[in-house]
């Protein structure tokens, strides 16, 4: 599976700035809100809130995959963001987060949304994976990454 055909790579920033992790959602929904299959970025900040609120998304070792099935898009949209300091995100190993997988999912949309995010968790299983991610400097080369990956 090729995750590029979900994000692009001005979805894609190695510099966020929030220190929350209300913050970091809402970063990464404005960044998400760049792909022109995003229709309503506010719904999709509350639905992205709302799973949240269910349960962390933060699954360990500096990851997150913030993620929501949602009638404010028309299509799969992976947005990715960074932060090098790290941000609290009541993660299941209660160290902070620094790579971000928004996903976002049409509500109709059966199982390639649990494809996605079974791929990405493949990918961030693997330190070497995540530690490349850490130091990946161009979007382009971070998309090339999660595509070349077996």
């Amino acid at each position: 599976m090729k995750l590029s055909k979900f994000c692009s790579e001005d979805l894609i920033t190695f510099n966020l700035k929030a220190t929350t992790k209300d913050g970091i959602l809402k970063e990464l929904v404005e960044l998400a809100s760049k792909s022109n299959l995003v229709k309503d970025s506010a719904e999709l900040l509350q639905d992205v809130r709302e799973r949240e609120n269910l349960v962390t998304t933060g699954v360990g070792y500096g990851v997150a995959f913030p993620h929501a099935k949602t009638k404010a898009t028309k299509g799969i949209v992976i947005a990715f963001g960074r932060s090098d300091k790290g941000v609290e995100f009541d993660a299941m190993d209660h160290k902070p987060a620094h790579l971000f997988f928004l996903i976002a999912a049409p509500e109709d949309a059966i199982g390639a949304h649990l494809n996605v995010m079974a791929r990405l968790s493949y990918i961030m299983k693997s330190e070497e994976n995540r530690n490349k991610m850490m130091a990946v400097t161009s979007p382009g080369e971070l998309l090339q990454m999660l595509d070349a990956i077996e």
